[in-house]
């Protein structure tokens, strides 16, 4: 069963990253990435289910903080043009 999910994610993040190549505007580019990171998170933990090690969900909880630090990165470099004051 877990197996079985585990395709399905891998089919899901494949999905992902074509809109995040064909995608018309950077905002669905990112906003793809981002899905992609949420799944690649899902991947780690089933994973670390399948494989009996429940160390894996440390990992995906720490690669989740960084997808979300990295999208609000993306985000603010796309509005401003920059990530800090400018000089």
């Amino acid at each position: 069963m877990f197996s079985l999910a585990t395709l399905l994610v891998v089919i899901a993040m494949a999905m992902t990253l074509i809109r995040a190549v064909r995608g018309p505007t950077p905002y669905d580019r990112i906003l793809a990435v981002n899905v992609h990171g949420t799944m690649t998170v899902l991947l780690i933990a089933l994973a670390g289910f399948l494989t009996d090690r429940p160390d894996f969900l440390d990992l995906s909880l720490a690669y989740a903080l960084l997808n979300f630090v990295g999208t609000l990165a993306a985000l603010k470099f796309f509005k401003h043009g920059h990530l800090g004051e400018e000089q």
